[in-house]
């Protein structure tokens, strides 16, 4: 975290009288700023209340997230806006994920079919670029429910 993101933690922490040490990670979404900025707006006005992302993005040292754990949301230039809670968190094939879910991503006019082709899309690049693979559509994912804080 840089200096500005642990400030913003420790104001945080000092309100909500949590315990400086209480683990949390940063993070800004999407593979641009174009989508981390969007998925910000949504998240603060209360739209976005979900995330999914693929199970082979967590390992020792990215841990992964378990209900109750804190985010510091980032713009697209590394600036803290919000604090999410994990409120639930699933693993699940991507072909599962239901159409209640797909809805509190709370993206574009937040139906199934728009949730699943820009997540096919995503999901495409990702697996290509970082994974070396091919995105098939039955690959684990985390599928977070959250509430932002502050």
């Amino acid at each position: 975290m840089n200096e500005q993101t642990e400030i913003f933690w420790r104001d945080f922490c000092e309100k909500y009288d949590l315990p400086l040490d209480t683990p949390v990670q940063a993070w800004s979404f999407g593979m641009d700023d174009e989508t981390a900025d969007k998925m910000v707006d949504l998240v603060m006005r209360g739209i976005k209340t979900a995330i999914t992302s693929s199970f082979l993005g967590y390992n020792e040292n990215d841990p992964m997230p378990k209900v109750g754990d804190y985010s510091i949301v980032l713009d697209s230039s590394k600036k803290p806006v919000c604090v999410i809670q994990d409120k639930v968190v699933e693993v699940m094939p991507y072909n599962h994920i239901s159409r209640a879910y797909a809805y509190l991503e709370g993206e574009g006019d937040r139906s199934y079919n728009y949730w699943r082709k820009t997540h096919d899309e995503y999901f495409k690049q990702e697996f290509k670029e970082y994974y070396q693979t091919r995105f098939i559509g039955n690959e684990l994912m985390v599928c977070e429910v959250f509430k932002k804080i502050d």
